[in-house]
């Protein structure tokens, strides 16, 4: 980096090692983060180089690294290769790891978070829809008001899911399912689904790339994941047989809109699928997440057509209705819904009724249903047009389902820096990774765009995207 473009709170070594009274590398880890929490360093600054450092307190490189090696353990400052050992921004401790790294531009970018209070003319890494194609919630929420609250709050023992609602979703299930219910959205019918049918130390099967805060919930339950390889049509087969010999409980899949892929199950690897599974056993649950269902354009395909006493599907309203609905319906066998059901007693009970009348309406009132389909054009079209604004740059990019593109890049690191500096913000691809070293399994580093957050700029935004990407 030039001298003039150095962060003016960086310390040089000599005042550095001017602070350190112990310098072994506990003490110099110590000096450090008291200079960091000070705000004397703040997130972004450099230190100073290991020879410098050491050659200022007259010890060996070794120490300094050794320091510096803690302190990068602890979540304060971060190594970026040539361009030197940075400070991280204060973590944040209510994100799990890999929702964090995500949401800090990834474990080894260095670029500070939006919510940090610089400036952004586009945030592509959320994977969040965009807010002006999301049906308004107002009508519902009158609707659900002025009925009769006694109608759904009578007893604490009444069933968990409201009558009407199971209704409609048993009318467009992919399967017909023992039991449907209702959770707090996905991640919580994934989280209490894998409780039922997994227990610790046992291995679950994951796609690869795959959902990060997925891998958290594993890591949570003490779950070995076992990555399985994607091609356009889905889970490979051999992918998933070799899971299989590895004695998987679960295998965790994301029919449509696959995140960060954007691809979707055929139906005729469905039935190969299937078929494995058949032939390995009844001991193996499979857990669908199909999080982006009514906005994808892609068929409705579940293994659970093939198995339905072993498919528990997962259908979450997030993308279609809005993040803060937070409400999925869970629908399969009643060896694993029954009992979840009844651990949940013991927790929050069940969703809240008043929000399960405000989704049903919702998901029979026509100007919400239109607005949903319109959305559902929208992002098909946007994800052609700027897969087709990057081919005319020079890059090539393959359009998926949903809001997210999974984009090759040269090296992520760097690709994240350059859209930093044409303000645009993607997610690293590296959390994605369901491997235990964060090896990739599609060939290479990727960035994962919310090209559904794309309107009107296409082009300004391709050109910079494929500067920034390099030649992949």
């Amino acid at each position: 980096m030039p001298q003039d473009q150095q962060p003016e709170h960086d310390l040089d070594a000599a005042r550095l090692a001017a602070r350190v009274t112990d310098p072994s590398p506990r003490g110099i880890a110590a000096t450090l983060s008291r200079v960091v929490r000070s705000g004397e360093l703040r997130p972004g600054d450099r230190l100073p180089t290991v020879r410098d450092l050491a050659a200022a307190l007259g010890v060996s490189p070794a120490t300094v690294s050794g320091a510096f090696q803690a302190l990068s353990a602890v979540g304060l400052v971060t190594s970026r290769g040539r361009a030197g050992t940075v400070v991280l921004p204060e973590p944040r401790g209510w994100l799990p790891p890999r929702y964090r790294s995500m949401a800090d531009g990834g474990p080894r970018s260095g670029v500070r978070s939006a919510a940090r209070g610089d400036a952004r003319r586009l945030d592509l890494s959320g994977g969040t829809p965009d807010p002006a194609l999301l049906p308004r919630l107002g009508a519902a929420l009158r609707r659900a008001a002025a009925d009769d609250p006694a109608a759904d709050t009578g007893s604490y023992l009444d069933a968990p899911l409201l009558p009407d609602l199971e209704t409609l979703q048993r009318e467009t299930w992919p399967f017909l399912p023992q039991r449907v219910t209702v959770v707090d959205g996905a991640l919580d019918a994934i989280e209490r689904t894998l409780e039922q049918v997994a227990g610790f130390g046992d291995r679950v099967a994951v796609e690869d790339p795959g959902f990060p805060p997925v891998f958290d919930v594993l890591d949570q339950l003490g779950l070995e994941r076992v990555p399985l390889a994607l091609d356009g049509h889905g889970v490979r087969p051999e992918s998933l047989a070799q899971a299989l010999r590895r004695g998987v409980r679960a295998v965790v899949l994301q029919p449509r809109a696959q995140n960060p892929t954007g691809r979707s199950l055929t139906s005729t690897r469905a039935r190969e699928l299937a078929r494995l599974l058949r032939a390995h056993g009844p001991d193996v649950v499979v857990l669908e997440d199909d999080h982006s269902g009514l906005i994808a354009s892609a068929r409705d395909v579940s293994l659970g057509s093939y198995l339905p006493d072993r498919v528990v599907h997962v259908r979450s309203y997030s993308k279609s209705h809005g993040p803060d609905l937070r409400i999925a319906t869970v629908g399969g066998p009643a060896t694993v819904l029954d009992p979840l059901v009844a651990r949940r007693m013991l927790g929050p009970g069940w969703t809240s009724r008043l929000l399960q009348r405000v989704l049903a309406d919702l998901l029979t009132d026509s100007d919400a249903i239109a607005a949903v389909e319109h959305a559902r054009r929208m992002y098909f079209a946007r994800q052609r047009g700027f897969v087709a604004a990057l081919e005319r740059h020079g890059v090539v990019a393959q359009a998926g389902d949903g809001v997210n593109l999974w984009l090759a890049v040269a090296d992520e690191d760097t690709a994240l820096v350059r859209l930093e500096a044409a303000g645009i913000r993607a997610a690293p691809g590296s959390p994605f990774h369901a491997g235990r070293e964060g090896s990739a399994a599609d060939g290479g580093p990727h960035l994962r765009l919310t090209v559904g957050m794309v309107r009107d700029d296409v082009e300004e935004v391709a050109a910079a995207v494929a500067l920034a990407v390099g030649s992949a």
